[in-house]
């Protein structure tokens, strides 16, 4: 089995598909960049792919959400990752000979106050969390650190100056676990699926109208533009349910009617909240 992520040894995304996976015998494969990763799994290439598609601190991660309609692939799971970024250094670095800190832009943009606090250091966008280790470490350079997780830090050799440098104590990254196979499991409790409304007044209120009178419970609603369609925009949502349950079923082919376009794209178990008491 073959289990696919953008990024290196040491990514949150390596993380994430080590803990889903845990205990279960698979190869991992890392990717350069999500188009790769999404063609692979489309493909066949690969079994399954760990996507991050939402973090509590920044929101939705569109450059992953905006492929899924470009692809027949599905979500089977998901796992919530806690995100803690170190300020890792080449041994030896204090801080104040810091100039330049790389990390993906992602984790970056959860850094604000460490940067507000260290204005001399410039944030540099690089293509993913451990590659700015290593590319940190290559240079050899106490001018220069990454924002990365302790096991990246651990992988090449590094140093944690500062831990947990992230804004927010309870930061967290979101993952589905695609498959290029649709799978329902008897225990799935969740539904993502993506629709474009019709134009006309109360569209968007029909749709959510038709979950409300069905009880169901809407967990998050997103809206993207659609490319080449200006001012048109694609809904992404998650509600609680399953689709082997027949009501469920009916509630879809409903939304169908209402929509110009609808696409189920999973139906998973969730994943608890690990910071809910």
């Amino acid at each position: 089995m073959k289990v696919g992520y953008q990024g290196n040894h040491g990514t949150y995304s390596e993380i994430a598909a080590l803990t889903y996976f845990e205990g279960v015998e698979f190869e991992q494969v890392g990717f350069r960049n999500f188009p790769s990763l999404f063609e692979a799994l489309d493909q066949k290439e690969i079994d399954y792919a760990l996507i991050p598609v939402e973090n509590t601190t920044t929101g939705i991660i569109s450059r992953t959400y905006d492929r899924f309609r470009d692809y027949n692939i599905y979500a089977v799971g998901e796992i919530n990752v806690p995100i803690t970024e170190d300020l890792v250094v080449c041994p030896g670095t204090t801080v104040d000979e810091i100039e330049e800190v790389y990390s993906h832009p992602e984790a970056l943009s959860q850094c604000g106050r460490f940067f507000a606090e260290h204005p001399g250091c410039r944030s540099m966008a690089y293509q993913d969390t451990a590659a700015a280790v290593a590319y940190v470490r290559q240079c050899n350079d106490h001018k220069k650190a990454a924002l990365a997780s302790w096991r990246a830090a651990e992988y090449y050799g590094m140093e944690s100056l500062l831990k947990s440098v992230q804004d927010s104590t309870r930061n967290m990254t979101r993952f589905l676990v695609m498959s290029h196979t649709e799978s329902v499991a008897e225990d799935a409790d969740k539904i993502s699926m993506m629709f474009i409304l019709r134009n006309h007044s109360g569209a968007l209120y029909n749709v959510l109208g038709i979950l409300a009178k069905n009880g169901i419970d809407i967990v998050r609603l997103e809206s993207r533009p659609i490319p080449d369609t200006p001012f048109q925009y694609m809904f992404y949502i998650d509600f609680k349910g399953n689709i082997r349950n027949r009501e469920i079923r009916n509630v879809i082919h409903e939304l169908d009617v209402r929509c110009e376009y609808t696409k189920v794209f999973g139906c998973y178990k969730s994943h608890e909240n690990i910071f809910r008491k």
